[in-house]
């Protein structure tokens, strides 16, 4: 018998804390950091925020909910909680996983996942090296209910503000950091061991931190038939019909992707990525006017505030099945 989940990934841009949240949710440090950006970051504005972006993740997996989300733009486990308690009308078990990491602004990494589906086996922050401190990428080893380990690797790799070609280096460390891990797994739990990276990684598939470092290829078949830690970038079917799912000046980026290694890519595969279901999601509700249908923003720190808007990237989504 053949079991599918659902996945998908969300920046939701901007998930803050109040104003004046305490210290126990919020650092000295951050809080000097975002002091001017974060005025006006009220309850209320951030209990809408919660439930714009809550009516969107009720609508995935045809109104059931993801089976696992991951999420990136958030500050700390508060606001997960209150994103989670938005998301009891579906009746799921949904669990948190979250750690702080030591990024500038306080932004993190986290899954939300259906307890009832998967247990979590061990969890990991990965530092990527930077002078600035950036977000860390997070592996969670999760079990499913037939005993078997894949392994899902959150990430949200350095912007590209300063300029696209002067960050560049800082991706490429956050790429080659995600291969080492990549190869580490496999060392430690075995070369047959399923993995997935998704996230925010602020390049598009086709650039150097992808291809070169986290060895994040188009070709399938290289994929399988190489010896190295290879992912399948499954997001270049959107990218060649030129979805974006993130927009700059009015044109798409897809930014945000999934990447498969060779043993969710083989036929054979026990827990296999379906290529075919994955695709950037966009309700109606959430597109804005333009040359192409951008994602309209709720905005917060520092920029205009939107209280229709949802987050300034879309989902993604896609189906992994267990056989």
């Amino acid at each position: 018998m053949t079991t599918e989940y659902h996945f998908a990934f969300w920046n939701v841009e901007n998930l803050f804390d109040i104003e004046n949240a305490p210290p126990e949710r919020r650092s000295d440090k951050v809080a000097r950091a975002i002091k001017k950006d974060i005025k006006g970051w009220t309850q209320a504005r951030l209990d809408r925020k919660i439930a714009q972006l809550a009516s969107i993740i009720r609508q995935m997996n045809g109104g059931r909910g993801p089976d696992l989300l991951g999420v990136c733009e958030v500050e700390n486990r508060f606001v997960l909680d209150l994103l989670v308690g938005a998301l009891a009308p579906l009746a799921r078990p949904y669990l948190v996983i979250h750690q702080d990491t030591a990024d500038q602004r306080g932004i993190d990494v986290a899954f939300i996942y259906d307890g009832s589906l998967f247990q979590v086996e061990a969890v990991f922050d990965h530092v990527v090296m930077r002078r600035t401190a950036t977000r860390d990428i997070v592996q969670v080893n999760f079990m499913t209910a037939s005993n078997r380990r894949f392994v899902v690797v959150g990430n949200h790799w350095p912007s590209r503000s300063g300029g696209l070609l002067e960050s560049a280096a800082y991706r490429a460390i956050a790429g080659e950091t995600l291969a080492y891990f990549h190869q580490r797994i496999w060392e430690v739990h075995g070369k047959d061991t399923p993995v997935l990276a998704m996230g925010d990684f602020n390049d598009e598939p086709f650039d150097r931190s992808l291809v070169n470092y986290a060895l994040a290829l188009r070709s399938a078949a290289k994929v399988l038939n190489g010896t190295n830690p290879y992912f399948h970038n499954l997001m270049w079917p959107s990218l060649g019909e030129g979805i974006g799912s993130f927009y700059f000046d009015n044109l798409p980026n897809l930014l945000d992707q999934f990447l498969a290694d060779k043993n969710m890519v083989k036929k054979s595969g026990k827990i296999r990525a379906l290529p075919e279901t994955v695709r950037v999601l966009a309700f109606p509700e959430m597109l804005r006017k333009g040359d192409y249908p951008a994602p309209r923003p709720f905005g917060g720190m520092g920029k205009p505030v939107d209280e229709t808007g949802f987050s300034d990237h879309f989902p993604i989504e896609m189906v992994v099945s267990e056989a």
